[in-house]
């Protein structure tokens, strides 16, 4: 059984979380107490945080950025922000997902079954064309050139490079992105796969995905 640890100051919000994961078959744990919080976190050996931003003492990014010293346990921010500044902030940081409150509890259970089925038996860093993919970071980096993707971006490239060399089609992606929190519509889509598109060449894999027109896209 997988043992989460709830980060949130809010009494009535982290009884919620606690509540809806016991009934989900989880082991919960959590913070009552913020002036020491790394070392708790760390000494209940949790198989995923629950982390909420806006937290006594260290922020919750901050406290993110310590434990992401100590640990790669896997780590979904919950928060009530929903600028893309935050969460590049926290995916940059280490975390693992991003939700924003109010949350839908079946996404953010899906979402939480999600990063469990990643982070088991598997290394959080792969490589593509001699670049380092680091999941748990959500960035790839050719070494000496570090760059992080947001939460669609690297949702699209890990569905795109588990299948690499197949094509994939736009349907397939937005099936993907279904349980995130942010809308993608087509055009929406269209736009993250530019953004992957340039961010990929800047890091020297030009041409890294083809469209195939009426079909979808293809990484190479």
């Amino acid at each position: 059984m997988s043992r989460i640890f709830i980060v949130e100051d809010d009494k009535a919000i982290r009884g919620e979380l606690d509540e809806l994961l016991r009934n989900s078959g989880y082991e919960t744990g959590y913070l009552t107490d913020f002036s020491n919080s790394k070392a708790d976190i760390l000494a209940a050996s949790p198989d995923l945080i629950l982390m909420d931003i806006n937290i006594p003492n260290l922020n919750g990014e901050q406290l993110l950025k310590e434990i992401r010293k100590e640990t790669d346990i896997p780590v979904i921010m919950v928060t009530s922000r929903t600028s893309e500044t935050d969460e590049v902030l926290s995916m940059s940081y280490g975390a693992d997902d991003y939700i924003t409150k109010p949350y839908n509890p079946t996404i953010l259970l899906l979402r939480i079954s999600a990063v469990l089925k990643r982070s088991a038996g598997t290394a959080s860093a792969q490589s593509y064309n001699g670049l380092q993919v680091n999941d748990a970071k959500g960035s790839l980096t050719d070494g000496s050139c570090e760059m992080t993707l947001t939460k669609n971006e690297m949702i699209i490239f890990r569905f795109m490079l588990d299948r690499k060399g197949s094509i994939v089609t736009r349907d397939e992606l937005m099936t993907a992105l279904w349980d995130n929190d942010e809308f993608v519509n087509d055009n929406a889509l269209t736009v993250n796969i530019s953004r992957l598109r340039s961010k990929l060449s800047e890091l020297g894999c030009e041409d890294a995905i083809e469209t195939r027109k009426k079909q979808g896209y293809i990484l190479r």
